[in-house]
C-alpha cells in the first residue's frame, strides 16, 4: 500500500549480498560499542557510529563502496573519529549472539528508523548530529563531516551560555541548541531528557512554544502508533477509524491533516469502496490545493478509477 508520507513505512529495497571483509566499511571499524567509547575517550576522538545492513540495503552498500572503502575518506577521518558499524543483516551468521544483542539495544535506544543512519557522537555516546547516504564521493563525504563536527562545539558552547541564564531566555535558548542538533525527537527525548526537563522549567508558561510543540509530536507519533497497530493486523476499518478520531478531534497541522485525509482515502480503496475513495482524495486536494502531495493524490485516484472499471468489468 502506498501511503502517504507521514504514515508510510520504509520500504525494502532488493537484497544485495557482499562477501570479503568482516564489516562492510573494511579495516578500521569496530563493532563493539562500549570498547569504541573507551577508545574514543582515551584519543579524545567522537564516534561516527554507522547503522548498517550489509547484505540488503542498497543505500548503505553504495556508502560503503563510493566512501567508506577509500583512502581519502579514512584519511579524512582518522584523526577525528572513531569508527563504529552496527550491522543489522538478514543473515545474523555473521554476527555473534552478544552483537546482535547489543545492536538491537542500540537500535532501539538511538530510536534508527531507516538504514543507513550515520551518527555523530561525542565520546559518551550522545549524538549531536545525524546524516545518511551522500552523493559525492569520499572528500565531499568528509567535507560533509568537518561541517557536521561543528555542531557539537556549538552545542557544547550553547549549554555554557544557557547554564548562566535563567527563565524565558534560558529557555530560547535551551530550545535553539536541540534545533540546531536536527536530532529526531526520540533522540532527543533519550540524550537530552535534562535539557527538556530545563526548558519545561524555565518556561512553565510556554512563551517559546516548546511544550506545545512536544505535546502535537506527541500526539501525531500516537496516531502513527495506533494506525500501525491496526495495518499491522490488515484491519482496513479500523485504521479508518483511527483517522477518523484524529480529524474529528482536530487542532492538527494544515500537512498532518491534509496526509491523513489521503491516507483514509486509499484505505477506503483498500475496502474496493471506490467511489468514497475518490471523493475522499478530491476534499483532500481541495483542502489544500497548492500542497506538494497534489500530484500523489491524482495519482492515487487515476488507480482507483482504474480498479474500479477493473472491478466493473470483472477482469
Amino acid at each position: 500500500m502506498n501511503l502517504t508520507p507521514l504514515f508510510k513505512t520504509c520500504a525494502a529495497v532488493l537484497a544485495l549480498h557482499c562477501s570479503g571483509a568482516a564489516f562492510a566499511g573494511g579495516e578500521g571499524w569496530i563493532s563493539d560499542f562500549t570498547a569504541a567509547k573507551k577508545q574514543a575517550a582515551e584519543s579524545k576522538k567522537d564516534l561516527l557510529v554507522d547503522f548498517t545492513g550489509s547484505d540488503w540495503c542498497g543505500w548503505c552498500i553504495k556508502l560503503n563502496k563510493e566512501v567508506f572503502e577509500h583512502e581519502p575518506f579514512k584519511a579524512g577521518v582518522k584523526d577525528k573519529f572513531v569508527l563504529v558499524e552496527l550491522d543489522y543483516p538478514r543473515d545474523k551468521s555473521k554476527l555473534t549472539e552478544e552483537t546482535i544483542k547489543q545492536n538491537e539495544e542500540l537500535g532501539a535506544k538511538y530510536q534508527i528508523a531507516g538504514y543507513p543512519t550515520i551518527l555523530l557522537c561525542d565520546a559518551e555516546g550522545k549524538p549531536y548530529a545525524a546524516t545518511g547516504y551522500q552523493e559525492g564521493g569520499p572528500e565531499k563525504y568528509v567535507t560533509h563531516l568537518d561541517e557536521l563536527i561543528g555542531k557539537k562545539a556549538k552545542r557544547d558552547e550553547a549549554l555554557a551560555a544557557a547554564a548562566k541564564s535563567e527563565g524565558v531566555p534560558k529557555a530560547k535558548a535551551l530550545v535553539s541548541v536541540l534545533k540546531e542538533m536536527d536530532l529526531t525527537d526520540g533522540m532527543v527525548a533519550n540524550f537530552y531528557g535534562d535539557v527538556v526537563d530545563q526548558i519545561k522549567a524555565s518556561d512553565p508558561k510556554d512563551e517559546t512554544g516548546f511544550a506545545k510543540e512536544a505535546a502535537m509530536k506527541e500526539r501525531i507519533a500516537g496516531i502513527k502508533k495506533d494506525l500501525g497497530s491496526q495495518l499491522q493486523k490488515k484491519d482496513f476499518e479500523g485504521a479508518i477509524a483511527v483517522l477518523d478520531k484524529a480529524l474529528k478531534d482536530g487542532d492538527l497541522p494544515k500537512d498532518d491533516v491534509q496526509q491523513i485525509m489521503m491516507t483514509r482515502g486509499m484505505l477506503l480503496g483498500e475496502l474496493k469502496k471506490y467511489d468514497e475513495a475518490v471523493k475522499a482524495l478530491d476534499e483532500a486536494k481541495e483542502f489544500n490545493p497548492e500542497s506538494p502531495y497534489v500530484g500523489n493524490m491524482d495519482a492515487a485516484k487515476k488507480r482507483l478509477l482504474e480498479a474500479k472499471e477493473k472491478a466493473a468489468s470483472g477482469t
